[in-house]
């Protein structure tokens, strides 16, 4: 990703100043649009290597421009900025590569911390990456490039490293879920629950799975609670071989 410009997308111009000024010390230019329209004219005209995008926009909404990002500059990694704790779409967001999430409100150092966080992972030797947060990080990329069962994979060799780690668990659990695996997730959650019965995003996502109304929020552990709506069957399979 090397230094790649970054891009901002937000049409609240408060946020888009905080963010900017933030993230200054990593000495990357930053970028700024309004809205998904001008996001995607600034994306056709130069090379970005990170976007930073609230979904919740008016006009073209960020899970749209998440798509046509997906469609068109696949190596791009984008960052999700979420209000109040929830987010729409939760799962087709993370079907379409978007892993990592920042809650509003912010502050300089956990934008920046992300934003370093997920240029890292780019870096990561996959035949070196053996302890569990090399692993952790390894399975987002997989996920970022929507190979969900590399991610499955990886994330599994996590549990191997360090099965004391109720997280890893959670992220198997929605990346089961993803799959269409709903009975097989129920079985993570559970098993994050064991480990620690005071993990909240586990409980959540076990909660929602075990009742009538399956779709309903799933919880990755990076916000206290993301919504989703109902997986459409039809990309499952297509999205998940990669």
């Amino acid at each position: 990703m090397g230094k790649k410009p970054i891009l901002i997308v937000d049409d609240e111009k408060n946020i888009r100043l905080t963010m900017s000024q933030s993230l200054e010390p990593l000495e990357i230019p930053v970028q700024t649009a309004v809205n998904g329209e001008e996001a995607l004219q600034q994306l056709r005209e130069g090379s970005f290597g990170l976007v930073f995008l609230d979904l919740k926009m008016p006009g073209m909404d960020g899970l749209l421009v998440l798509r046509r990002i997906q469609d068109n500059w696949p190596k791009i990694r984008v960052i999700i900025i979420t209000a109040h704790g929830t987010i729409e779409s939760a799962v087709e967001a993370m079907k379409l590569g978007a892993v990592d999430f920042i809650q509003k409100p912010f502050s300089p150092v956990e934008i920046r911390e992300l934003a370093t966080l997920v240029m890292a992972r780019e870096a990561l030797d996959e035949e070196n990456a053996v302890d569990y947060v090399s692993l952790i990080e390894l399975s987002k990329r997989h996920i970022s490039d929507r190979g969900f069962s590399a991610a499955r994979e990886t994330v599994r060799k996590a549990i191997a490293a360090d099965p004391a780690q109720p997280e890893a668990y959670n992220l198997l659990g929605a990346l089961l879920e993803i799959k269409g695996d709903w009975l097989e997730a129920q079985k993570f959650y559970r098993a994050a629950l064991d480990i620690d019965p005071t993990f909240r995003p586990a409980q959540v996502n076990l909660d929602r799975t075990t009742s009538w109304n399956k779709f309903g929020k799933i919880d990755l552990g990076q916000d206290e609670q993301e919504e989703a709506p109902s997986i459409k069957r039809g990309n499952e399979e297509r999205q998940d071989e990669k």
